[in-house]
């Protein structure tokens, strides 16, 4: 499986940006998939998830803010970002997983796209 994550860019706080994340290869095998970031000098933390029912989970700061889909038949992931903050700040990365035959889990990255938030 391969990602390509796209859309990041500058905005002002308080503006709104979509990212998409397009799988090729073996996307038919992804089960769940989920945005994660990494802000100057932090670790990696989980932003959204979905699963291949469209359950969705958030982290809390970005509730009400941030929007997780999926085009299963366009193999895409989207993340919509309203309400952009400048802790926002990050590089954001889509993760993909399958699952094989032996139920191991198997995590895909894409290479990150760069979203700066100014005040």
């Amino acid at each position: 499986v391969q990602l390509q994550a796209s859309g990041g860019g500058l905005v002002q706080a308080g503006g709104s940006l979509r990212l998409s994340c397009a799988a090729s290869g073996s996307a038919f095998s992804i089960k769940t998939m989920a945005w994660y970031r990494q802000g100057p000098g932090k670790q990696y933390d989980l932003v959204a998830f979905i699963d291949s029912g469209g359950s969705t989970d958030y982290r809390d700061s970005v509730k009400g803010r941030f929007s997780v889909s999926r085009d299963g038949a366009k193999n895409l992931m989207y993340l919509q970002m309203d309400s952009l903050k400048p802790e926002d700040t990050a590089i954001y990365y889509c993760r993909a997983t399958t699952t094989d035959y032996l139920g191991e889990e198997h995590n895909y990255w894409g290479q990150g796209t760069l979203v700066t938030v100014s005040s």
